[in-house]
């Protein structure tokens, strides 16, 4: 059901040179670089430029510049050499002449020196540590010193000895909150290397371990509730707990969310989005991984392309939380009251100026088309659904579009079953299919007596026998 409406000159915001799609910022197509970088730090920063050099032209060479500064900032000097790589691919790829790198930034040598024999000896340090852990054989020290290395490796980019470390660490967990922590670290690596396949499998790991490590809260507070003298204090430590269930558990959602999107699933994405706590429940991983507005922009999109209107409403308006975060991006709000108001036209309008602004998000990049298409074609389905006939041209001025576009649109949607009608491609009309409720239940009440009929014959056969 994924059809591509084509745009009128100067209204897309994506070119195509050969194989790879080039977003268009422009005034029609507005994005606001330094904005949408300020709400980011770590890692994420740079991975997010990455993207923006090898998908925009016209925010490249800044998007490099902030890029260089920002690899100052990290603990892996390696990063320039990816931004270098996709600087200079953008560079055969646009139709426009750009800068070359030298004369936009270059790394500090100096710096790179210093911070490789930093990282040497960090290294040396952990691991001589954790080998001292293992000839003493103190099992909550070998955990921790496994946790550090893969925190390290991490931080220099090494992710498959950063996720060696993390997984060997499991084998020196002693307590169900040790492996909720290790789950965790997990996830947020696999996140940041956007291998998404494997999320599914920690975050059941992570439930398990999340309930194990309340239940053993609770039996603990049951087991307390007897003595007098202590009670207090322990009351003060058991708050936390409850605020930490939450906290991870929009982790694990956030994770979910995620994995679900990659895989295509809009609907279960949706929901999962939806659902999400509150900003402070993200604690760190908000900014290091993903902002409140992109939740917004993820949930409202997925919902708009899955969700029934009625869930629309409930999900998304009505709901405090989620609320929050759409805050962030006005433009969603918009985008859902003109959806409920059957204003298809804003709709399309909407999606189309932020298109730009979604291109050029790591994470629903891959799905934007794909995801614009089943609002397109919700949208035209919906519109349609209470008339028996309509004409062409008033549909054209609903969306948008010109009417040999909304012929192709509604003439494809017919072929896949989800518009049941005909289109007199003369008068420029679509009627909906006629169906004769009357004679439709008596053909599946003679149906239901034929076969009720072959089946008692089947039963006297066997009574016989």
């Amino acid at each position: 059901m994924d059809v591509d409406i084509p745009e009128e000159t100067g209204q897309s915001s994506t070119q195509h040179v050969g194989k790879t799609p080039l977003v268009v910022v422009d005034d029609l197509h507005p994005f606001d670089l330094d904005s949408y970088i300020a709400n980011y730090r770590g890692r994420t920063v740079i991975d997010r430029l990455i993207h923006i050099i090898s998908s925009c032209p016209a925010l490249a060479p800044e998007a490099f510049q902030l890029a260089v500064q920002h690899i100052h900032q990290s603990r892996d000097p390696s990063l320039y050499q990816q931004v270098l790589s996709a600087y200079e691919q953008i560079i055969k790829s646009a139709e426009v002449s750009l800068p070359s790198p030298g004369d936009l930034a270059s790394l500090d040598t100096r710096w790179v020196e210093e911070i490789m024999a930093k990282n040497q000896a960090e290294r040396s340090k952990l691991e001589v540590e954790l080998k001292t852990y293992s000839n003493n054989m103190i099992k909550e020290s070998i955990r921790m010193g496994h946790r550090d290395l893969g925190d390290f490796y991490r931080s220099v980019g090494e992710y498959p000895t950063a996720l060696k470390h993390y997984t060997k660490s499991r084998e020196f967990c002693t307590t169900s909150q040790h492996v909720l922590e290790m789950c965790l670290s997990v996830l947020e690596l696999l996140i940041e290397q956007r291998n998404y396949s494997h999320l599914p499998t920690y975050v059941f790991k992570a439930d398990a371990a999340l309930d194990a490590a309340s239940a053993a809260s609770a039996s603990a507070k049951e087991g307390d509730g007897n003595g007098a003298s202590t009670a207090a204090p322990l009351l003060n430590k058991r708050k936390p707990m409850s605020e930490d269930r939450e906290r991870v558990q929009s982790k694990l959602d956030f994770a979910t969310a995620l994995s679900n999107l990659a895989s295509g699933n809009y609907q279960k994405a949706a929901y999962a989005f939806l659902k999400l706590g509150s900003v402070k429940d993200f604690g760190n991983w908000m900014g290091k991984l993903v902002a409140p507005g992109d939740i917004a922009i993820y949930g409202v999109l997925c919902a708009l392309a899955s969700l029934p209107r009625s869930a629309l409403k409930t999900q998304i308006l009505e709901n405090a939380t989620f609320g929050v975060y759409v805050e962030q991006e006005p433009y969603v709000r918009e985008l859902v009251e003109a959806y409920l108001g059957s204003n298809f036209k804003t709709v399309l309008e909407l999606l189309n100026r932020y298109s730009s602004r979604h291109a050029l998000d790591i994470y629903l990049a891959p799905h934007i088309v794909e995801l614009t298409n089943m609002i397109r074609n919700w949208a035209v389905v919906l519109y349609f659904q209470p008339f028996a006939s309509i004409r062409l041209d008033r549909m054209s001025g609903a969306f948008g579009w010109t009417v040999q576009e909304v012929e192709q649109q509604v003439v494809n949607l017919i072929q896949s079953g989800s518009i049941h009608g005909r289109v007199d491609s003369q008068n420029k009309i679509l009627y909906a299919k006629q169906t004769d409720y009357r004679a439709e239940l008596f053909a599946r009440a003679i149906k239901a007596g034929r076969e009720i009929q072959a089946t008692n014959r089947k039963v006297l056969l066997r009574m016989r026998l």
